[in-house]
């Protein structure tokens, strides 16, 4: 059952906001609209905290390997719209882990049993965001610009065990545990960026969810990352996540709860066009 219960952590992997660089191209008009669009992927190297089913809380401590073995599918998308000092900004990420397998049951009174764990997350935050501060900091021209945002983010968030138990010539035993739970959230955040050459840039972003509201106590994150454009319009960004969730509700099964912290590396890939 532990070994079950240690995919539901795996589950923020590909799943922290990204940090497009809101720094305008020079070749671009700041009085007009202009877009960005990429992906991005947080990959955790580090889990530790509880999952918790239908009652039963179990420790989790364990590293990348033991995550990614557990990893069917994932997918996370960034998109930002700024005319002026004004944004929109749209994050999108859906990750898919599971495991399966028989069990061979002591004796007596012997048998098999089968265990089948679907995890699943997925969530979509939209942030309006104004630019409160921006400009040239040195002789040279080399901006920065600071801006804070605020908004709602959709959550999804599937904890479920089916298993069958074969006790010799009895009837199999079969139930399941956990299930799924969606809710909505606030989240306030803030970003700063400072252009540090031609092409080189670094940034510091972060946001806070949750309050409480839908279950979610609180959902955090701090990313830092610098970013390089190999060309004018193009961003490559290399980085470094701390993220935290406390999510906790009750079930007819028992108790459903989620109360985990993650760190490692994030990479992302942006596109800007106007």
């Amino acid at each position: 059952m532990k070994r079950a219960t240690m995919i539901i952590a795996a589950t923020a992997i590909m799943s922290a906001s990204a940090a497009a660089d809101p720094l305008t191209p020079r070749n671009m008009n700041d009085d007009e609209w202009r877009f960005s669009v990429g992906t991005f992927a947080f990959i955790p190297v580090s889990t530790t905290g509880s999952s918790t089913i239908a009652g039963g809380e179990v420790d989790l401590d364990f590293n990348l390997s033991e995550a990614l073995d557990l990893l069917n599918f994932a997918i996370a998308g960034h998109g930002e719209a700024w005319k002026g000092d004004f944004g929109v900004i749209l994050d999108a990420s859906y990750v898919d882990l599971g495991m399966g397998g028989d069990i061979d049951l002591p004796s007596p009174p012997g048998g098999t049993a089968t265990i089948d764990v679907k995890i699943k997350q997925g969530w979509v935050t939209l942030l309006g965001a104004y630019r409160v501060a921006h400009g040239a900091y040195d002789d040279t021209g080399r901006r920065y610009s600071f801006d804070l945002q605020a908004g709602a983010r959709y959550n999804s968030l599937k904890q479920k065990v089916d298993a069958s138990v074969d006790i010799g010539p009895s009837p199999g035993v079969q139930f399941e545990l956990g299930g799924t739970e969606t809710w909505w959230e606030p989240v306030i955040g803030a970003r700063g960026t400072v252009e540090l050459s031609e092409r080189w840039t670094a940034a510091l972003t972060g946001d806070i969810g949750g309050f409480g509201v839908g279950g979610d106590d609180l959902q955090w994150k701090v990313l830092g990352d610098v970013g390089y454009r190999p060309w004018e319009n193009t961003s490559l960004r290399f980085g470094w996540i701390f993220y935290g969730i406390d999510f906790s509700t009750d079930r007819s099964d028992g108790k459903f709860a989620y109360d985990v912290f993650q760190t490692g590396p994030y990479l992302a890939l942006t596109y800007q066009f106007q």
